[in-house]
């Protein structure tokens, strides 16, 4: 299987989980936000245009501080749940991919971002079609909620990797578990892109506290276990839950890390 026929595999899996999508997933911290603000110079008149919104979870602060947002999103059942979260709100939900999508003829942007999504979005095709809706002097932003495993974390994710062993879901051994403030930066691609220079690469953390059900939900957010066959999942999760509950919180810290990209359009 292609990369891109990988990618486009698992990507669509989002859609699955819409309904838990928004209960689970994190909130991106305040301060993320209003650096993003900052820095981009973003005036109250300014159109934002969003890729892969999900259910809004970046949106709405936005949307909140009186932006206008288009938002493009190719799962149906996410771009659903996005427009009742967001309604009320100066925001549109159009439910298309974004390398298809057209801006209309005479329009520009101010600022194209992507929260946890731009990865997913075709490499041969992100940086281009960013530019090309963008003003000039306009913003690409774009970060992702990754895991990060401070000194002192729940050990609960090291521990229960026997049990993705015991299943054929491991990771390899020479994996990496980053600390906050390691996750990988994205400056040099930005830049090799010869459409954007960057001006501002910042990290964020951040802490989020699970309970049983909760994080079984999210995990069941996350394409690899939605993947995942339904016997694997059953023994994870029957495991994970017997784990949890034995300790006298029954719950888990899940540390969430994010590295903010911020690139000023070329030409």
């Amino acid at each position: 299987m292609t990369a891109d026929n990988e990618r486009n595999r698992l990507r669509q899996t989002f859609d699955q989980a819409a309904s838990i999508y928004q209960q689970v997933r994190p909130d991106y911290p305040q301060e993320l936000i209003d650096d993003l603000i900052n820095t981009a110079q973003l005036k109250p008149s300014a159109h934002l245009l969003e890729i892969g919104c999900a259910t809004g979870k970046a949106t709405l602060p936005l949307a909140q501080r009186g932006f206008a947002i288009t938002c493009i999103e190719r799962g149906a059942q996410l771009a659903s749940v996005a427009r009742q979260n967001l309604s009320g709100l100066n925001v549109e939900v159009i439910e298309s991919h974004f390398e298809d999508w057209q801006l209309p003829t005479g329009t520009a942007v101010d600022l194209v971002f992507a929260a946890t999504a731009w990865n997913w979005i075709d490499p041969a095709v992100r940086y281009r079609k960013a530019w090309q809706v963008l003003r000039p002097d306009g913003h690409l932003a774009f970060w992702n909620a990754s895991h990060v495993f401070p000194d002192d974390g729940d050990p609960f994710f090291l521990e229960i990797q026997d049990v993705y062993d015991e299943i054929g879901e491991g990771v390899p051994t020479s994996t990496a578990w980053p600390r906050p403030g390691e996750l990988a930066e994205q400056g040099s691609e930005i830049e090799q892109s010869g459409l954007f220079e960057v001006v501002h690469i910042r990290h964020f953390d951040w802490e989020r506290v699970y309970n049983v059900d909760e994080y079984i939900a999210l995990l069941q957010t996350f394409s690899g276990h939605i993947l995942m066959e339904e016997w694997k999942q059953e023994r994870l999760y029957s495991e994970i839950r017997d784990r949890l509950y034995q300790r006298p919180n029954k719950s888990v810290r899940r540390h969430w890390g994010a590295v903010l990209h911020i690139a000023r359009r070329r030409g």
